[in-house]
């Protein structure tokens, strides 16, 4: 059986019991319905991962003995900052999951002028806070002991203005620039796609004042999911993950 590889936002020592926060002890009490003896392996973001072992079970609290530290990483050597626009239904949520799981560092949220979600105030919040969790469950799910940051949701200018030395792109159906012409990006790529309706020809321009570069994946138009996680793809192939 696989050991379980569960995000614990806290210090950790070895030897030292670690409670475990809400989500991770429902999920391994409730869920998994493990029990006092078995095996975990714990992460916090800052590294390695922790094996550990469950001393405590109850219906609310688990606390778990950290054995062993593995220093064991599996992050892209790329970093990778996605600006997403915020697309309807379980989309956005598909995005971010599946984003996590092909080594994404980053994702915003965007809101642009063809977007068809309306958010704001508490309904935001909320949504924000999903997002996060989609991501933490994603890097259990893949392994990795990093959690990639999903920033609070913003104005397309808002992020097109901030200052990065990456390599910036914008994926678009008729550019001119193949995703093959990239130069080696020394210093990680930022990446905007945009909503189910796209962009407006204002938000290109836009981008391209901020130096943003069109790219296009090939002849055909993709579903905004499905063009964030093909990038990605391509951008790991090209100069991450599987480039050597």
């Amino acid at each position: 059986m696989r050991v379980p590889h569960i995000y614990q936002p806290s210090a950790i020592s070895l030897t030292t019991p670690v409670a475990l926060d809400d989500d991770a002890a429902g999920h391994v009490g409730r869920v998994l319905r493990m029990q006092v003896g078995d095996k975990v392996s714990i992460f916090n973001g800052e590294g390695g991962e922790y094996l550990s072992e469950i001393i405590e079970v109850s219906k609310k609290n688990v606390v778990v003995k950290p054995l062993e530290f593995v220093d064991h990483d599996v992050e892209s050597p790329l970093k990778i900052h996605l600006g997403q626009g915020i697309s309807r239904g379980d989309k956005m949520d598909f995005t971010i999951q599946k984003s996590v799981e092909l080594g994404i560092t980053e994702i915003t949220p965007i809101f642009s002028q063809r977007c068809g979600v309306k958010l704001s105030g508490d309904r935001l919040a909320k949504k924000h806070q999903q997002w996060q969790k989609i991501a933490i469950a994603a890097a259990e799910q893949s392994g990795r002991n990093v959690v990639p940051v999903v920033h609070p949701p913003i104005d397309i200018k808002e992020w097109l203005e901030q200052a990065s030395d990456a390599i910036k792109l914008t994926l678009h159906p008729r550019a001119e620039h193949s995703i093959k012409t990239i130069q080696i990006p020394s210093e990680g790529v930022r990446f905007l796609v945009g909503p189910e309706g796209g962009f407006t020809d204002e938000e290109i321009n836009i981008a391209k004042q901020q130096d943003f570069v069109d790219i296009r994946l090939g002849p055909r138009v993709l579903r905004t999911e499905t063009a964030a996680l093909t990038v990605l793809s391509a951008l790991q192939l090209q100069f991450g993950d599987l480039a050597n």
